[in-house]
C-alpha cells in the first residue's frame, strides 16, 4: 500500500473560474446600469442635471471598485506561483526564449 498524498481537486473548478470571470464583466454591466438609475431618479426627484452625472460617477467607481477587488483575488491566487520550479526560471529571468526572432 502506498500513502502517496494526492491533491484532490474538485470536478468543476476550471467552470467555477470561468463563471467566476463571468460574473465580473456582468457586475461591471450592473453597477454602470444600477448607477444610472439612481442618477436618473435623483435627477427626476430633484429636477437637478447634474445628479444624473453623479448616479453614473458612483456607477462607474463601483464597477472600478469590483475589477480592484478582482485583480487582487488573481493576484493572490497567482502569488505561489513563483516558487514553484516549473515557473521559477520564468519568474527570475522574465518570459525570454532563447529562440525569440524579434531581436
Amino acid at each position: 500500500m502506498e500513502n502517496k498524498k494526492t491533491e484532490e481537486t474538485p470536478k468543476h473548478q476550471d467552470k467555477l473560474r470561468a463563471l467566476d470571470n463571468l460574473s465580473l464583466g456582468i457586475s461591471i454591466v450592473a453597477a454602470v446600469a444600477i448607477g444610472f438609475g439612481i442618477g436618473y431618479g435623483l435627477k427626476a426627484w430633484t429636477g437637478y442635471a447634474w445628479t444624473l452625472w453623479l448616479g453614473l460617477f458612483w456607477g462607474i467607481a463601483a464597477a472600478g471598485l469590483n475589477i480592484y477587488k478582482a485583480y487582487r483575488r488573481a493576484q493572490k491566487e497567482f502569488e505561489g506561483l513563483e516558487n514553484d520550479p516549473r515557473y521559477a526560471h520564468r519568474a527570475k529571468y522574465g518570459d525570454k526564449s532563447d529562440f525569440d526572432d524579434d531581436e
